[in-house]
């Protein structure tokens, strides 16, 4: 096991029913620290580029128009095996699909307004807290 770092995104459709401090409190309940955090409107350039590895992907366009549709909030999670635990707090996709406790099956809506985003390896985690955050922004 390792300390790690990965990117946590609390999606418009959360951020609008003021599920922050309750998602929050999952992420540091199992164990994970938020070392850095900012609630922003992210432009549709900025999500069209942040998503781009999805461009060829039928979901893209309205990933892409979601995601800019309201404010996020994005952070930094720290601790043991971050990128996997987060994804296991975060849960499956599809919240029909998701375990019961997680928080895509506890206050996701759909497939694609699912509460949030998290990285899905270490490797993209790096380029996803480097695309939101500065080395002076995260707090260890």
């Amino acid at each position: 096991m390792s300390i790690q770092k990965t990117l946590s995104i609390i999606k418009p459709d959360a951020t609008a029913r003021n599920l922050t401090g309750i998602i929050n409190a999952r992420f540091e309940q199992a164990g994970l620290r938020i070392i850095a955090q900012k609630r922003l409107r992210i432009t549709r350039e900025q999500v069209e580029k942040f998503y781009e590895i999805h461009r060829e992907k039928a979901f893209y366009e309205s990933l892409c128009e979601y995601m800019s549709s309201g404010p996020v909030v994005a952070q930094v999670l720290c601790g043991e095996d971050a990128v996997a635990k987060n994804r296991e707090i975060m849960g499956a996709t599809n919240p029909a699909n998701a375990e019961v406790g997680t928080i895509r099956r506890d206050f996701g809506e759909s497939i694609e307004h699912n509460a949030v985003h998290g990285s899905d390896s270490l490797e993209n985690a790096e380029i996803e807290i480097r695309f939101f955050f500065s080395q002076l922004e995260i707090i260890e």
